[in-house]
């Protein structure tokens, strides 16, 4: 088992939002006022149930609500002491914040270098460069190299996301915004992922926010974490403190004070979460 993250030293954010609100086709209230902070080359978990607001805050920051219907309608998101919610997505990117969506959503009729490239794009540089960044990608994910000449859409689902996590890589992001980067993933490759995750913050310096449902996962490798409910953050701190939270531990982890819970008493923990 990988042992817990070590929290980095006291460094600056370099992403800050705050008190933000989404709504949605202009009346679906989704985010209501969420703060968070990702410290200089930290890696910040962002948990809760699926629907719980994670995706959404993740595209509130990186500009892509609009292709849904959705908009920030109060607070502001601060990148390196500047705001940013009102930049394009593209333009975010040239500044070293990508996201890579949940889902993967590779081109699937290219093939895994033909994706891979694609990410070098916006910043259009020579090809020594582009080589290199390639390489690099090749180091982190040395099955891709295995894989390069295959046709994405026929690799396998920890190959996809492997790519997809890649082509943010080749954009040479200092940010990366991941969205359920365990999804659908067998518990192996989930850690091999998490590893590589682990790997780019500690080597490359990339900060990363991560979304996740996988609590138990997320929080072995994060530094900090916030927990979201109903568009909410009603918890937040250390991963190493809440990991040993009692209701973390009961409500996202699966164990009480008594051992592990069937699904019949979830009614019985939502009415005791100490936080609604």
């Amino acid at each position: 088992m990988t042992a817990p993250a070590a929290a980095p030293s006291a460094a600056p954010n370099v992403l800050d939002v705050q008190n933000v609100e989404v709504i949605y086709n202009h009346v679906i209230l989704v985010l209501k006022g969420v703060s968070l902070s990702l410290p200089d080359r930290g890696i910040v978990a962002l948990l809760g149930a699926n629907g719980a607001g994670k995706s959404t805050t993740l595209k509130a920051i990186s500009n892509l609500l609009i292709a849904e219907r959705g908009e920030v309608t109060k607070g502001q998101v601060m990148y390196r002491g500047e705001r940013v919610d009102g930049l394009t997505p593209n333009d975010l990117v040239r500044r070293g914040v990508i996201q890579v969506m949940e889902g993967r959503h590779c081109f699937g009729h290219l093939t895994v270098e033909e994706n891979l490239l694609t990410g070098a794009f916006i910043h259009g540089g020579a090809k020594r460069q582009i080589a290199e960044d390639l390489e690099k990608v090749y180091h982190y994910f040395p099955r891709l190299k295995e894989r390069r000449q295959s046709q994405a859409g026929y690799t396998s689902g920890g190959e996809q996301q492997m790519t997809a996590i890649g082509r943010a890589l080749m954009s040479r992001p200092n940010t990366v915004l991941l969205d359920e980067p365990s999804m659908g993933l067998a518990p192996q490759l989930v850690e091999e992922i998490f590893e590589i995750v682990k790997n780019l913050n500690e080597k490359e310096g990339v900060s990363i926010l991560l979304a996740e449902q996988n609590t138990n996962v997320a929080l072995r490798y994060a530094h900090y974490g916030y927990i979201l409910e109903n568009g909410r953050v009603v918890l937040d701190g250390a991963a190493s403190a809440l990991r040993e939270n009692a209701d973390v531990k009961e409500f996202y982890l699966g164990v009480g004070g008594e051992g592990r819970r069937s699904f019949r008493d979830v009614k019985h923990y939502r009415r005791r979460k100490r936080w609604l």
